[in-house]
């Protein structure tokens, strides 16, 4: 597996197969995980760090991260969704 898609998978346990499997199909979807993996890296950084800019940094990456998680869901739902043909 991925490791972008493993901080997803990580993120959503009970979607973990539905994040996998769109990760190897889709190329938009596997570019959000990278980003999502590494604004999740970053805020866990900053969180840790004693920078005169921590707590700006991790309230930017905190929203960041859950606009990305967002994001993913919509994504999930939005492939999950099989159109039936027309009459």
């Amino acid at each position: 597996m991925d490791e972008d898609a493993l901080a997803a998978c990580c993120r959503f346990p009970t979607r973990a197969g539905a994040i996998v499997e769109l990760s190897v199909r889709d190329e938009e979807f596997r570019d959000l995980c990278a980003d999502f993996a590494t604004a999740e890296a970053e805020l866990h950084r900053w969180r840790g760090s004693n920078h005169v800019l921590r707590d700006q940094r991790v309230s930017e990456y905190a929203v960041l991260v859950e606009a990305l998680a967002g994001e993913i869901v919509s994504m999930l739902e939005n492939a999950s969704v099989v159109p039936f043909p027309r009459r």
